[in-house]
């Protein structure tokens, strides 16, 4: 099942969280298994991808219940992934992915992991006053889903925070932009709609707010999220902008949930992951790996009054086989 858990080298949690959902994911490993060795021993110490490559082996291959996964974490260390420190799950990820993408050789592999975790956007500006409008596509490894509105007021489930993501804004008064047709600043309607969603999708919620003080609270109020996400239920025509053929592919199911306990200065991470081999659900807690039900899962939805109580922050969707 590669169910095995990995020992915490002093605060690693995060990491480890981490590296476990890379690692279940029987896409990514695929894509590990056919990098190309580097030729040195100098070479091969500081190259993520082989590095996670020897540590999914010895995880494979013993029969110990946990790995240190200690030259993994000093190849990151020389690529400036600190240690011994605490980590934010969103930043990681995004660090550690890069390091894996630059440092594979092989283009089509470089490609496949593209497609394996890439979201693509299309922001749009229009003009309010006449038909001048700016559209950019962007792509981004994580769709970072605010769980307040503007007004401050909690979004009540993922599908609230999806839509609220994807709803237009209106940029007036001081946020109002230069119109090259009309040659003034003029009221905008700023908006993204969807172009593409990859195989494995990966959902940050903003839990970590920051106020004007600059002090980090974390938002650990009740929001739940489904086993089964289809986008074609959740955004409207408008907030879409792709053919049938793509959209017949935005149906998911929950692979993962990196989850977040204690508060942001003193916090623990760890995985709720399905073995997509098996069907079944593991708590990940750095050495400690125990099977789990869904209503385990469904305890990260959060609390209001358990500030300190295991909130998701990361929710990782598989996208589902056409029938």
């Amino acid at each position: 099942t590669g169910a095995i858990g990995l020992y915490n080298l002093g605060q690693s949690c995060c990491l480890n969280s981490l590296l476990q959902v890379f690692l279940m994911n029987i896409h990514f490993t695929g894509i590990l298994r056919r990098i190309t060795v580097p030729p040195c021993a100098v070479q091969r110490r500081s190259n993520v991808p082989y590095q996670m490559l020897l540590l999914l082996e010895k995880m494979q291959c013993g029969k110990r219940k946990a790995v240190r996964p200690i030259e993994l974490a000093c190849c990151l260390s020389a690529h400036r992934v600190q240690l011994f420190v605490q980590h934010d799950a969103a930043q990681l990820f995004l660090h550690l992915w890069n390091l894996i993408k630059k440092q594979m050789k092989k283009l089509e592999l470089v490609e496949e992991l593209s497609d394996l975790y890439t979201i693509c956007i299309q922001e749009h500006l229009a003009c309010q006053n006449c038909s001048f409008e700016i559209k950019n596509n962007s792509s981004m490894l994580t769709l970072p889903l605010p769980v307040l509105d503007s007004n401050s007021h909690r979004l009540k489930t993922l599908e609230d925070c999806v839509q609220y993501f994807f709803h237009p804004e209106e940029l007036t008064g001081p946020n109002m932009c230069f119109c090259q047709q009309c040659g003034r600043k003029t009221p905008f309607l700023q908006s993204m709609k969807l172009v593409h969603l990859p195989k494995t999708l990966t959902i940050h919620l903003k839990r970590f707010c920051f106020e004007k003080s600059s002090y980090t609270h974390k938002l650990s109020h009740y929001l739940p999220f489904p086993q089964d996400l289809d986008f074609n239920g959740v955004l409207t025509e408008n907030q879409c902008q792709a053919d049938e053929n793509e959209k017949a592919t935005w149906q998911y199911e929950l692979f993962a949930v990196v989850a977040h306990s204690g508060s942001t200065s003193c916090g623990h991470y760890c995985a709720y992951i399905q073995s997509l081999t098996e069907c079944k659900w593991y708590c990940f807690n750095d050495s400690e790996v125990c099977q789990v039900s869904w209503d385990d899962v469904k305890c990260t939805y959060g609390h209001s009054n358990l500030h300190w109580g295991e909130t998701a922050y990361l929710l990782i969707y598989m996208r589902k086989h056409p029938q």
